[in-house]
């Protein structure tokens, strides 16, 4: 999360970056924040953090590839997932169902083993997982495990 994303987004996308969150809080103007992303040939997202309702970036859903939703704060790694990040991703798949989007739903914070099935059936299509990985002695058995979890589980909203 950077203050002024705007000034930075193209330096991501010509580094390299292919899709680029951007947190709500710090973007204005979410559909020129979108059309800038993609007018560079990246993916647009926005991100919205714990304490952020849904309804913030719900409106401009159609102007987007993807919604982050954070299930910690921003800043460190190592934090415990926040339980009220499934009701949010519940309430974005609904809406998003409801009008006919097909866009990605990203969840980021705390995701490891013991909740991944769980927001899965919330909604979520993508998983952000730090510690929940690389805190394990074997990378790929976990992130096996994790495939498998959300391979079996289907949404439930």
């Amino acid at each position: 999360m950077i203050s002024e994303p705007e000034r930075y987004v193209e330096a991501f996308v010509k580094a390299g970056a292919n899709s680029v969150s951007v947190h709500c809080e710090v973007c204005p103007d979410i559909p020129a924040m979108a059309r800038k992303i993609r007018g560079l040939g990246a993916r647009a997202s926005i991100g919205i953090n714990p304490e952020t309702d849904a309804e913030r970036v719900l409106p401009f859903a159609e102007h987007l590839d993807m919604i982050l939703v954070m299930s910690v704060h921003p800043g460190f790694g190592g934090q415990a997932f926040i339980p009220a990040a499934l009701d949010k991703l519940r309430q974005i798949r609904r809406e998003l169902r409801r009008r006919g989007l097909s866009i990605d739903v990203e969840i980021d914070g705390g995701i490891k083993l013991d909740n991944i099935a769980d927001v899965k059936a919330a909604g979520a299509n993508v998983f952000v997982s730090g510690s929940g990985i690389f805190g394990k002695p074997d990378y790929k058995k976990i992130m096996s495990e994790m495939r498998e979890l959300v391979a079996h589980t289907n949404p439930k909203l």
